[in-house]
């Protein structure tokens, strides 16, 4: 696992930057690290974790190549703005929210996504990597 960190602190910008091995192991400390971080900034970590338990997951599952991380990277903006991204290198494997069958394992982490965060969506490249952000409103 690849552990590099980049934390930044302002009045107004908090960054924190981190790349993780795309497995569940990385998947599960992305979640860790979104928890500790906000808290460290007087933030409430729990959508945001929640958040990024699925976005990571994600990652470790479908946009996994052998040898290559997936980056996480939170940020709050102006104190009124939370902004998760999350970086693999499989641009051609695009999330897409679908209702699963009712009695399927898998497939609503999107849907989570969608009833957490103010909003989601997808950047694309530089190829071959796509970003996966979500951006949750901290004030009223």
């Amino acid at each position: 696992m690849t552990y590099e960190t980049v934390s930044r602190a302002s009045a107004t910008h908090r960054r924190f930057t981190v790349l993780l091995s795309p497995t569940r192991r990385g998947a599960r400390l992305a979640r860790l690290l979104t928890t500790a971080h906000p808290a460290d900034w007087g933030l409430s970590p729990e959508p945001a974790a929640h958040v990024v338990a699925e976005l990571a997951n994600n990652a470790a599952t479908h946009g996994r190549v052998s040898g290559r991380d997936f980056r996480l990277d939170v940020t709050v903006r102006d104190g009124k703005q939370l902004r998760i991204e999350i970086t693999d290198t499989r641009s051609e494997q695009l999330p897409t929210p679908g209702t699963p069958a009712d009695d399927a394992e898998t497939g609503r982490g999107l849907l989570i996504v969608e009833a957490l965060a103010d909003r989601w969506g997808v950047d694309h490249g530089p190829v071959p990597r796509k970003t996966v952000w979500a951006e949750i409103d901290l004030l009223p």
